[in-house]
């Protein structure tokens, strides 16, 4: 077991890939009382097309999140009762490239453990309980899809995005999910959820050494398939400039996204990712010039803000939120962007974003939780997520201003509108 000190951080990790092919880590946390254990499969809502015992398929959207919901079944009875009569806190969730099993308990950890690994690694499904689970999770469906801050996002998405499944909600449509079988379950469960496609990820006071052996004794002893994904080749443009709908709204809402170039996995992941979201701070964060300004025309409220995101061959940049003139707005967004591309970062300002950003990442590693998650999704992008601050080293103002000047573009952009009925 490889034992290894960040010195900048304060943090020691135990590293061991197991011969099935399954990386273990654990974060040592003596003195805490509680352990958390994050379990989790590179599969997410993306991951609807691949290639299985050399056939190529095409399953439902949302398939990944039905998987999910229908894991915690057993023969016995279902694992979430099981770990809750232990004193455990579990729960899961899908994104669109992963999705991940966990729980955090104060006692009995290695029993919890031993609970969290063999039902996520046995799947039991019937033709019954699967048609059951289709009305529970249509009816989440159908709530979320007249929820507008989520049609507002989902229309953005599909402007943005012609071929990718990025632009695929995770949970599916009330359509897609009737297609799911058990069969279908089985044969996605066959495919992602092996051990060379996972990654157990421990943070506590714990012995590394019981959570490797206890892996061991639980899981396959095959590493399974390298399966071959096919998440669509999305070309440059966006698939649509402007999309509006009217719904039950009191005041217009926006979203204005710009498709920005993917990352390569590796290193330079995390660095696209620190950069873009300073870039999103520097131009949409509460003490932004365009920020004050807007706010103080009262064309904004506290509901506006943005985010960058990334996932597989996908990344985007997005502002926006309630206004009466939701048009003003986001051509002050773009008109921003152009102003700071031309005549450069204010330096303190541009210091200050950085600090903020870079004490934002220490604050989490607080949370059990956000170190888990972090080390796991540092792992399905090929880069080491506590080595943040030396990346952080190497970004520097004229990084965050290329990005401005290449990304935040006008043939990059689409907006999405909620407008009152």
């Amino acid at each position: 077991m490889k034992k290894e000190f960040y010195e900048r951080i304060g943090e020691t990790v135990y590293r061991e890939t197991l011969p099935n092919g399954l990386p273990v880590n654990v974060v040592s946390k003596p003195g805490f009382a509680k352990s958390y254990a994050f379990f989790a499969t590179r599969y997410g809502g993306m991951d609807t097309r691949f290639c299985l015992d050399g056939n190529w398929m095409d399953t439902p959207a949302g398939i990944a999140h039905y998987l999910e919901h229908k894991m915690f079944d057993t023969k016995e009875g279902n694992a979430l009762q099981e770990l809750a009569k232990n004193g455990a806190e579990p729960n899961a969730f899908t994104s669109n490239a992963m999705t991940g099993y966990y729980f955090d308990s104060t006692e009995k950890f290695e029993e919890n453990l031993k609970i969290l690994l063999s039902f996520v690694s046995v799947p039991y499904f019937t033709d019954e309980s699967v048609a059951k689970e289709q009305g529970i999770i249509a009816q989440e469906i159908r709530m979320i899809e007249d929820d507008p801050d989520w049609q507002v996002y989902a229309r953005m998405m599909g402007a943005l995005y012609q071929k990718s499944t990025a632009k695929n909600h995770i949970a599916g449509s009330v359509e897609s999910i009737k297609e799911i079988t058990a069969k279908t379950l089985y044969d996605c469960h066959k495919a992602f959820y092996t051990p060379g496609n996972m990654i157990l990820t421990v943070v506590g006071n714990v012995d590394p050494v019981r959570v490797v052996d206890v892996a061991r004794s639980i899981l396959p002893k095959d590493c399974g398939p390298n399966i071959l994904r096919d998440h669509g080749v999305e070309p440059e443009g966006v698939a649509d400039k402007a999309t509006e709908r009217k719904m039950e709204v009191s005041m217009p809402q926006f979203l204005l996204g710009f498709k920005c170039a993917p990352a390569a996995a590796g290193e330079d992941y995390l660095r696209r990712s620190l950069i873009g979201n300073m870039a999103c701070d520097l131009l949409l964060g509460e003490s932004s010039p365009l920020y004050l300004r807007l706010y103080g025309q009262g064309l904004i409220n506290t509901s506006f803000g943005g985010a960058f995101e990334m996932m597989p061959d996908t990344a985007y940049l997005y502002a926006g939120g309630d206004s009466r003139d939701v048009k003003a707005v986001a051509e002050e967004v773009k008109k921003e962007a152009r102003r700071l591309a031309a005549d450069g970062l204010d330096r303190d300002f541009y210091e200050r974003v950085r600090k903020a950003a870079f004490g934002a990442m220490l604050r989490g590693l607080n949370s059990f939780e956000n170190i888990a998650v972090s080390l796991t999704e540092g792992h399905f992008a090929g880069y080491d997520a506590l080595r943040f601050p030396q990346v952080f080293d190497s970004i520097g103002e004229e990084d965050v201003l290329a990005f401005i000047r290449d990304e935040l573009t006008e043939e990059h952009a689409a907006m999405s509108t909620i407008l009152p009925k």
